[in-house]
């Protein structure tokens, strides 16, 4: 297959990203764009480029003082009659424009086109972002080249609408399970009713206050919430067993124990078991590299609500923020789309941090 992604198509971060969605890549298939950017970047005499499964990195050596990182994750969630790209006046339509080939676009611009940065740059284009976390190409890396994370600043190219999420909430899945005893539906009072029992997990979580924390000038809302509610035998049966999964989405300030403990406490007196956990990352704000970044913005950050890959570089001690042109609203959805004004707004800013300047 002849590679989309000529000279002309990368000189231009609106074409770029249309030629990015217009290759498809749901989640486990993106070998054939990771084949294209690899090409790209290998032909590029400024870089040193590697790759890992799909997942490629490149990077300049140029002896600078810090070195940050742009990351975008190549791959989108399944169509959803959104594939390939349409454009309607100033909005690009199409699976993965949002979230995240535009952010995408931005990296691969500027890899090709800025040969001297005011800091060393390391680019990152990974793989299966929107899936299981065993599968994500920057965990992959960092249990097979930790040394490629290395840095001192992060920014990931997520869908932001162009404003600077700084840092990111964790994320905690955990089983609540009540007990009872079976017995016949018509002889009710010879059971105990699982189901029935659940109703006072409910009415806590129904009761929580959930805290409001402000990080670096940056607030950050909690909230514990049941998700999912699975029990039940059969018609006739008086259940023996109800499991609430419940999700706690929490400020950066707890760590993964804290919060852990939290959500014991809530439900103290139940079998609870964590299935799933993942600490945030707080602001990182006072990093100059990060100074410059939202001077080159302009616009205050706000904090992240939600979870991202910035965590995984918090967790090297490589403070992150989130930034990119899409907007989180519209990720997975079957209008996704994207400004055109945005993608050359945000080219403009990486540009202006990264010591260059953008045609506009």
């Amino acid at each position: 297959m002849e590679n989309p992604l000529t000279p002309e198509v990368l000189a231009d971060p609106v074409a770029l990203t249309r030629a990015l969605v217009d290759m498809e890549s749901v989640s486990l298939n993106e070998k054939a764009i990771a084949d294209c950017v690899e090409e790209v970047l290998r032909a590029v005499p400024h870089l040193s480029t590697f790759r890992h499964g799909n997942t490629v990195m490149a990077r300049t050596d140029l002896g600078r003082a810090q070195r940050v990182v742009l990351a975008g994750h190549l791959d989108t969630v399944p169509h959803n009659d959104n594939f390939p790209s349409t454009l309607r006046g100033d909005l690009l339509y199409g699976c993965g424009t949002s979230d995240m080939k535009s952010g995408v676009a931005y990296a691969l611009h500027l890899a090709v086109s800025l040969p001297e940065p005011k800091y060393d740059v390391t680019y990152f284009f990974y793989e299966a972002e929107e899936i299981e976390s065993q599968y994500n190409g920057l965990f992959l890396v960092s249990e097979a080249h930790p040394q490629w994370l290395r840095a001192d600043f992060a920014v990931l190219l997520e869908p932001t609408y162009g404003v600077v999420e700084a840092g990111c909430q964790g994320t905690l899945r955990a089983i609540v399970t009540t007990h009872g005893e079976r017995a016949h539906s018509a002889r009710s009072w010879r059971g105990v009713n699982a189901i029935h029992g659940a109703g006072e997990v409910l009415r806590r979580l129904q009761a929580y206050q959930a805290r409001r924390v402000t990080i670096d000038g940056c607030e950050y809302r909690e909230g514990m919430n049941a998700v999912r509610i699975v029990g039940g035998v059969s018609g006739n049966v008086i259940p023996d067993r109800c499991e609430i999964e419940v999700n706690f989405r929490f400020a950066p300030d707890r760590d993964g124990a804290a919060a852990e403990a939290h959500v014991r406490e809530v439900f103290a007196g139940f079998d609870l078991a964590i299935t799933d956990l993942a600490p945030g990352a707080l602001p990182g704000l006072d990093n100059p590299a990060a100074r410059e970044f939202l001077a080159a913005v302009g616009a205050a950050p706000v904090g992240k609500l939600g979870w991202t890959d910035v965590a995984r570089f918090a967790a090297m001690g490589v403070p992150a923020l989130n930034f990119g042109p899409g907007d989180p609203n519209l990720a997975h959805h079957k209008d996704e789309h994207v400004e055109i004004g945005k993608i050359r707004d945000g080219a403009a800013t990486l540009h202006r941090w990264l010591g260059s300047a953008v045609a506009r």
